[in-house]
């Protein structure tokens, strides 16, 4: 038996906000986009390299204050190509972590926080 690869949902509120977070600052991409009708909530996939994430306005699909670990194999050009964006509403800096590995930490504008990683 073999699992698959976990893809977590985070709840989101604003879709411009999440837009300019998640493409604008982290650089991921939209997959594919989902309403049942026009006016509902949206649901979403957004995706780097092998990380996928769906982001969801649906009421009661995830909680605000989530943290997701997403290995990371070069956390130094992540940190350099972040901290170039100049985004206004962050600077993450990279941490070494007491059991070893080194971590870079976003927030997104609803509460949930991204720990990108990486071994020493």
């Amino acid at each position: 038996m073999k699992l698959g690869p976990v893809i977590p949902v985070l709840r989101m509120f604003d879709i411009a906000k999440a837009h300019e977070f998640y493409m604008g600052f982290l650089g991921f991409a939209v997959d594919w986009e989902h309403r049942f009708e026009p006016g509902t909530p949206l649901y979403t996939q957004v995706s780097r390299g092998d990380c996928a994430l769906h982001l969801s306005e649906h009421h009661g699909d995830a909680s605000p204050g989530a943290v997701v670990r997403i290995a990371i194999d070069d956390i130094d050009a992540l940190h350099a190509e972040l901290s170039a964006k100049n985004y206004r509403y962050g600077r993450p800096g990279v941490e070494t972590m007491p059991w070893g590995l080194r971590e870079l930490a976003a927030h997104d504008p609803f509460g949930n926080r991204l720990i990108f990683y990486a071994q020493p």
